[in-house]
């Protein structure tokens, strides 16, 4: 039975990587048609084929730089995530920090956080810092804000329960809001998965000496479009491993929250 119940889930993760690879290849079909249809120079719109040739010419320089990128988000990600699960639970618990904070909160999103990678930029330097602190500033806010609105929807029947039952606000808070609320807090990890990339470059792009981010402006600038298109496939292949990673986290932590809370 066991096995049955398993089959047709890795049907479908086998379909998945099917769909993908007949959509990548789609993809790049299309795109050599348009170059062929075109007949745009190679300094405008390199081929698959030229870019493929520069991946691999380039491929110790792209690795250095790409590092240096895998770094900054890791770091900017794990940073973001654990803050914003803090500052999400330090709202749940205290109405002085929902009062005090929350309006901080909303009103900061009105500022652009792009606008401000030339201010970390000045203040953090041109080394990872910035573009750590870019990463963790372009996700904390969804992080946040998904966890904590899992933390309010809990079960009323169950929090009823609870305090019939005379449990203290930190059990209920630990064995029923938090577990109700890590699905709600994968969401947040996926959009943090797919955001945090987009901060470490751009944090690259204002000021720095290495990463794809400054490898991409780099061979613009020298007109090596095709070295530019490769930085920007290997990026976009991290920003896809990375989501699929998060994600298979993200199944792992909700089905144990499901047996947390039939458990309790």
């Amino acid at each position: 039975m066991s096995t049955g119940g398993a089959f047709p889930v890795e049907v479908t993760r086998l379909q998945r990587l099917r769909d993908a690879g007949l959509a990548a290849v789609v993809a790049l079909l299309l795109w050599q048609a348009v170059v062929w249809a075109t007949g745009v120079p190679p300094f405008i719109l390199p081929g698959p084929w030229r870019v493929a040739e520069s991946l691999v010419a380039n491929a110790g320089l792209i690795a250095e730089n790409a590092w240096v990128t895998i770094a900054e988000v890791m770091i900017g990600l794990l940073l973001g995530a654990a803050l914003g699960a803090a500052t999400a639970l330090h709202l749940m618990i205290s109405p002085l920090a929902r009062r005090l904070v929350l309006p901080i909160m909303v009103f900061s999103q009105a500022v652009p956080v792009f606008a401000l990678a030339p201010i970390l930029t000045l203040w953090f330097g041109y080394g990872m810092a910035s573009k750590i602190a870019m990463a963790l500033l372009i996700i904390y806010f969804p992080v946040v804000s998904t966890f904590y609105d899992g933390l309010r929807r809990t079960d009323p029947g169950l929090l009823d329960l609870a305090r019939t039952m005379g449990a203290p606000p930190s059990r209920t808070l630990l064995f029923l809001r938090l577990p109700a609320a890590l699905p709600a807090f994968g969401s947040g990890l996926r959009l943090a998965a797919v955001y945090a990339p987009i901060g470490a470059v751009i944090g690259e792009w204002v000021g720095a000496s290495k990463g794809l981010g400054y490898l991409m402006l780099l061979a613009n600038g020298r007109a090596k479009t095709d070295l530019m298109f490769a930085s920007l496939f290997v990026l976009a292949l991290f920003a896809v491993v990375l989501y699929a990673a998060v994600s298979a986290f993200t199944r792992r932590m909700t089905r144990w929250a499901s047996e947390t809370t039939d458990g309790a």
